[in-house]
């Protein structure tokens, strides 16, 4: 854990200033996650759907098509999007104020371009009052300082969380973000199976199979019309709401059914990483005593 001793000032990330942005981009990330999610193999817990932090915005990873491949990349520094294939063909988007069909159109035009054929279910995942995406005239927001530091604000998060996931031996999922429900997550597990909850479909089917402890960044939604980060345990156990965690900003949101740390908090600090991993490791640690865990058989010694 010795990356989280330098301390710098976050940015601010009003949610009603962005909000609009936010919508928007959310909805073109859904279009490009979808065609990983057609294209790419299962990976248990559906971690074949995401996306990766980069050093300057986002990537699909490897996409297998047919005989070759292709990943695609946003860049939330120069604001514009890149489909490379393998053979070295390429093709550009640029990122700015435009419907979410608009982009949908040039996109799947430019995939065909490139020799790359796929339908998509166009009814965006987790959201409300979803519109097909070929069809969304209604987002079409794009405020490039805002969104810059959103993945500012998200990189740094993912460096954390690769911090705090360091000495968890057990199985867990890399820091990944998951298009769907638009958060920077990771996820360890204790290692029994469960019962899927009762919503959430094939989505949940799949992905809340096992026990586990789950932490993330969220720039927030109708909801909770704020950014945060959150932490839950599934299942559950009797009691869970009422833990006493750190630090003090923190608190169980009853509508989330989550642990929730305003980032409005975490911007104010003057420690931020800090009191980030305070909420990871408080959260984790009460949470998976309640769950009667074998905490100490998770830890392991590390190199360095």
């Amino acid at each position: 854990m010795e990356r989280v001793k330098q301390q710098k000032k976050w940015p601010d990330l009003p949610y009603e200033k962005w909000k609009d942005t936010l919508d928007t981009l959310h909805m073109w990330m859904q279009v490009v996650g979808k065609v990983k999610l057609t294209l790419h193999p299962f990976i248990n817990h559906w971690w074949q759907v995401a996306f990766y932090v980069t050093s300057s915005g986002m990537t699909t990873g490897l996409i297998p098509y047919k005989d070759e491949a292709f990943d695609i990349n946003f860049d939330f520094i120069h604001h514009k999007m890149i489909i490379h294939k393998i053979n070295d063909q390429s093709k550009t988007i640029s990122l700015f104020p435009r419907s979410v069909a608009d982009f949908y159109q040039e996109f799947m035009n430019d995939l065909r371009q490139l020799d790359i054929k796929v339908n998509i279910n166009t009814l965006p995942a987790e959201v409300n009052e979803p519109i097909a995406c070929d069809k969304d005239e209604v987002h079409c927001s794009y405020d490039s300082s805002y969104v810059s530091d959103w993945w500012e604000i998200t990189a740094q998060c993912s460096l954390i969380f690769e911090d705090f996931r360091t000495p968890f031996r057990g199985k867990s999922s890399p820091v990944q973000f998951y298009w769907g429900s638009f958060d920077l997550n990771e996820t360890r597990y204790s290692g029994r199976i469960v019962p899927p909850p009762d919503y959430g479909g094939i989505i949940m089917r799949f992905a809340e199979n096992e026990e586990n402890f789950s932490f993330g960044f969220w720039p927030g939604d109708h909801r909770y019309p704020s950014a945060a980060f959150y932490s839950y345990i599934y299942p559950a156990p009797k009691g869970f709401d009422s833990l006493k965690i750190k630090p003090e900003a923190a608190s169980f949101n009853m509508t989330l059914g989550e642990f929730i740390l305003p980032y409005k908090d975490v911007y104010k600090s003057h420690a931020p990483e800090v009191l980030i991993m305070d909420f990871l490791q408080s959260t984790y640690n009460e949470s998976a005593k309640l769950a009667q865990w074998d905490i100490r058989s998770f830890e392991g010694p590390t190199p360095f």
